[in-house]
Parts: structure tokens; C-alpha cells; sequence
């Protein structure tokens, strides 16, 4: 199996766009690690290798995860997080633990924590909703990824109109946080939530307008009818 990562990192090596290479670190306030591949170029290799593994177990697969999240690469990370998400339905409940190392561990940026929170980190929570109860403590976190986490993680459920209490605890608990890419993932996930709950949320900003930080308040508000932005902004 350490022949098919070594592959992946060949091509990874050799897939380099100097362009992409050039500005990959301006995204970033931290220092980053990178190949300066292009990112469909890094889906596609994803998909491909993934296919190439064949009938390959679920644990074994995370091993490779592992590895690809300890290179410490992002272009690595994002094809550890595809790969984690191509076996979402066979996620057990013990997997929050694998999960949770990953975040804990080896995410070290808002894409890689995006990448990997928004989907696998998810579904898995929408599979097991009891361990929202996790991403309450992670929002408690000294750690700004892990914190970040808690919020990315209930993106694409709050989108589908899951969870909106939940939400707004979380909400509650990073209110007042001063990171700002922090406040810009609870603010995410706000406006994520007000596609299918807009006056619960738009309620919600106005009840905390005051205490909650402009980053976070526009982030949440973005995608509301620009009468109610208004409202929200009005200091």
C-alpha cells in the first residue's frame, strides 16, 4: 500500500504549476506546505487512486489517511479528506475517534479543515447525530481549527435545514470568539442554516447584532434580502 502514496506524491511532485505554486501561500496567514498543484488536477488523483485501492478495507484505507494527513502537504490532506468521504457509508460510530485525531492532530489551515469537516465530518454527524454533542466541545477548544471545526462540520446539514438549535449553541459558544477565520466559520455556518430557516437566523443576528463581530454578523447575513441586511448592519 506505501507504493500507492509514493505514486501519489510523484505525481503530485510532478503536477506542480508554478503559478499555483507562486500564490498558494497567499491564502494563508500561516505557513503552509504545498506541491502547487491545481485542485481539480488533486480531485482527480483522488478519484483515480481511490479506484486503484480496489476492494480495500475501511481501516486499511485510514491507515493511508494517516499517512497522506502526516506529509503535513495540503494537497495530501485534501486527498485524505476525498478519501475518508468515499467510504461515508461505512462509517460506524467509532470512526468519530480516527475523526477526531485527524483535527486534532494534523489540520493546520481553514482548507484543509473545510475540505474535511464540511463533508466527511458531516455526514458522519448526520449519521450519528448524537455526536453533535462532540463539536460543542470542540467549539471550547484552545485550538482555532478545532474550533472551526464545530461550526464547518454542521454546513451542509444546516443547509439542509438539520440541527438549527444545535447551531445556535454553537453560535452561542464561539459568539464572542477573537479569530477572526473562527468567527468567519460560525458565521458560515449561520448563513448556511438561513437557507432553510432565514427569520430564525435573521431573528438570531439581530438578538446578538451588539456583542457578535462584523465578520461573523456579515458572514451570516449574506445571503438574505438586502432590506434585512440593512436591518442586521444598522448599528
Amino acid at each position: 500500500m506505501n507504493s500507492i502514496i509514493n505514486e501519489i506524491r510523484e505525481l503530485l511532485k510532478n503536477k506542480t504549476d508554478e503559478k499555483t505554486k507562486a500564490n498558494s501561500q497567499r491564502f494563508f496567514k500561516e505557513k503552509i506546505n504545498y506541491y502547487g498543484v491545481k485542485i481539480p488536477y488533486v480531485n482527480q488523483i483522488a478519484k483515480e487512486y481511490f479506484n486503484k485501492l480496489g476492494k480495500i478495507s475501511k481501516n486499511d484505507l485510514f491507515d493511508l489517511c494517516d499517512e497522506l494527513w502526516q506529509s503535513t502537504y495540503i494537497e495530501e490532506s485534501f486527498i485524505a479528506a476525498h478519501w475518508s468521504f468515499f467510504v461515508r457509508k461505512q462509517y460506524k460510530p467509532e470512526d468519530f475517534q480516527k475523526f477526531e485525531y485527524w483535527i486534532r492532530n494534523y489540520i493546520n489551515n481553514w482548507a484543509s479543515c473545510d475540505t474535511f469537516c464540511n463533508h466527511s465530518m458531516g455526514e458522519f454527524i448526520e449519521m450519528y447525530p448524537a455526536y453533535i454533542e462532540k463539536l460543542k466541545e470542540f467549539a471550547k477548544s484552545s485550538n482555532r481549527w478545532v474550533r472551526r471545526a464545530s461550526a464547518v462540520s454542521l454546513i451542509i446539514p444546516g443547509k439542509r435545514g438539520k440541527f438549527l438549535s444545535e447551531i445556535f449553541e454553537i453560535a452561542d459558544i464561539l459568539l464572542l470568539d477573537n479569530d477572526d477565520l473562527v468567527q468567519k466559520g460560525y458565521g458560515w455556518m449561520l448563513k448556511s442554516a438561513s437557507n432553510a430557516y432565514q427569520k430564525e437566523v435573521f431573528d438570531y443576528v439581530i438578538s446578538h447584532k451588539q456583542e457578535m463581530p462584523r465578520t461573523a454578523l456579515r458572514y451570516a447575513i449574506e445571503k438574505m434580502p438586502k432590506e434585512l441586511k440593512e436591518i442586521a448592519m444598522k448599528k
